[in-house]
């Protein structure tokens, strides 16, 4: 795995949780505390910040898809992960599992250069 292919996968690990947890905090004290109480002011900035998260997990999605040359199942897959209410938090794990490999095959590499 090159450089650029890791912090791709990087970048895309760093906002998969942020993500995750945006959207239950949007249904939880966005919608849920909307409708049962007075409490309207965190809908807006709520559905703001997730919305610049998912973004951001979209194009970062496509920089891995691009770079780590995944196939499109396993994009699907994690495009999928993002609309799930916590599912960014086990593609943050499948993640980790990948990063680990491709630093681990790394420096295999060049061990076996030296």
């Amino acid at each position: 795995m090159d450089i650029k292919t890791a912090s791709a996968l990087h970048r895309l690990r760093l906002i998969s949780v942020p993500e995750a947890l945006s959207f239950p905090a949007l249904l939880i004290f966005g919608s849920v505390l909307s409708r049962i109480s007075d409490i309207d002011y965190l809908m807006m900035p709520l559905g703001v910040l997730h919305g610049i998260l998912f973004v951001l997990y979209g194009v970062f999605l496509l920089d891995v898809w691009f770079k780590a040359k995944w196939p499109l199942k396993k994009v699907v897959l994690f495009f999928l992960l993002a609309l799930v209410p916590f599912g960014g938090l086990y593609g943050d794990r499948l993640l980790g599992r990948d990063e680990t490999a491709g630093v681990l095959a790394a420096r295999a590499r060049e061990a076996a250069r030296a």
